[in-house]
């Protein structure tokens, strides 16, 4: 259907993650309406659809409960700024992406003024706070899922939601020969072993230090290692040169600007902070170690809450324990370097790589598109 009338469409990304999510529902919502006027928040990519973003994403991105509160003040004049804005343009719909802790109080307003609310990325209430369920009914009228077993606890607290897949699983290739990335990325043929401490200074801060001290003893055990890092940014790449210049002035280790698929897919193993880069590693299918370290407050809290079984997403899809996930007082040099050791033993048999390809499949959906035509059913109904 391609309508005269443009549609005005309220999109709200909060960090790096949610401007690559945006930015393709963004294409799909214009292939299948035609003329759309966007507004919101958003980074590069979704300003290279046609958002122009009223606060810089930047602004939101914070991190943990700590981090937050001392951000707060700059936070909160940002997100009244947003709702003034958006009450007088009174968009079709509204899509909160990810950020829901800044994200539904937003649309909480809007959905009372009678806009057409929806959330892409569902929050993780099926893990911890699931009394969250009362606030994300009062603030969206559909919530968009990238995980199967997110839309089955919707279903039962009677909130409309659809399992989109997950972009990700559309855009990485099911095989993606190890030759080919290290080719590209202009890397000799050695065995090696990928560290991604994290793209936040705070994460590269906790995890840098052990990431490469787990190097370092993984080296002494497996002397022809060379070891990867791909850096979001030349601030993240300076701190963590300069960490391993303190700590591991001898390891072999090669800063990688940006390209973290090519690094991963470079990579014979990973050791990796949790997040999407979790999920990105599955597709890629790379055996994996998952460690996380949070501030001490952020974790007495969230210790307390957290009811899920697994925290990282290759685990958390399959039920069961693929790969071997570390937190806090676990994540040391010696029980990495031992995690990788046994992840590349369970790969050699190829049952491990044979998992991730079945995830792979389950989540290939379409998810732009899926989400694009949601979102236009609620904003024309």
């Amino acid at each position: 259907m391609h309508a005269s009338k443009p549609l005005t469409v309220a999109l709200l990304a909060g960090e790096h993650s949610g401007d690559l999510l945006g930015s393709g529902l963004m294409r799909a919502l214009r292939e299948q309406h035609g003329e759309v006027e966007f507004i919101g928040v958003g980074g590069p990519l979704m300003a290279a659809e046609g958002l122009t973003s009223l606060v810089p994403m930047e602004d939101l991105a914070v991190m943990g409960i700590a981090e937050v509160v001392g951000r707060l003040p700059t936070l909160l004049r940002h997100r009244k700024h947003i709702i003034t804005t958006l009450l007088a343009k009174r968009p079709a719909v509204f899509i909160g992406i990810d950020a829901p802790d800044f994200n539904l109080p937003i649309a909480k307003r809007l959905k009372a003024q009678g806009i057409p609310t929806m959330h892409y990325v569902s929050p993780s209430v099926w893990a911890w706070r699931q009394g969250r369920i009362k606030g994300i009914k009062a603030s969206v009228d559909h919530v968009l899922c990238l995980l199967p077993f997110e839309k089955s606890f919707y279903d039962q607290h009677g909130l409309p939601a659809t399992f989109v897949g997950h972009p990700l699983a559309d855009t990485i290739p099911m095989q993606w020969p190890k030759a080919e990335a290290r080719a590209e990325l202009g890397l000799a043929d050695d065995f090696t072993v990928a560290l991604l401490p994290g793209s936040r200074s705070g994460e590269i801060a906790r995890l840098g230090p052990v990431f490469l001290a787990a190097a370092q003893e993984f080296h002494q055990r497996h002397p022809q290692a060379k070891f990867i890092s791909p850096m979001i940014s030349t601030a993240r790449a300076e701190q963590f040169r300069a960490l391993q210049r303190e700590l591991a002035p001898e390891l072999p280790l090669t800063l990688i600007d940006g390209n973290s698929r090519s690094a991963m897919a470079a990579a014979d193993a990973l050791l990796l902070t949790s997040g999407t880069v979790t999920l990105e590693a599955m597709l890629i299918k790379r055996p994996m170690v998952v460690a996380y370290r949070f501030n001490w407050l952020s974790y007495q809290l969230i210790k307390r809450m957290f009811k899920a079984k697994f925290f990282s997403l290759p685990n958390l899809l399959a039920d069961t324990e693929l790969v071997p996930e570390l937190v806090q007082h676990e994540v040391t040099p010696e029980a990495l370097a031992n995690a990788l050791e046994k992840q590349l033993a369970a790969a050699d048999d190829g049952h491990l790589i044979e998992r991730f390809r079945s995830l792979h499949h389950r989540l290939q959906r379409d998810a732009d598109a899926v989400s694009a035509k949601v979102a236009l059913e609620l904003a024309t109904r």
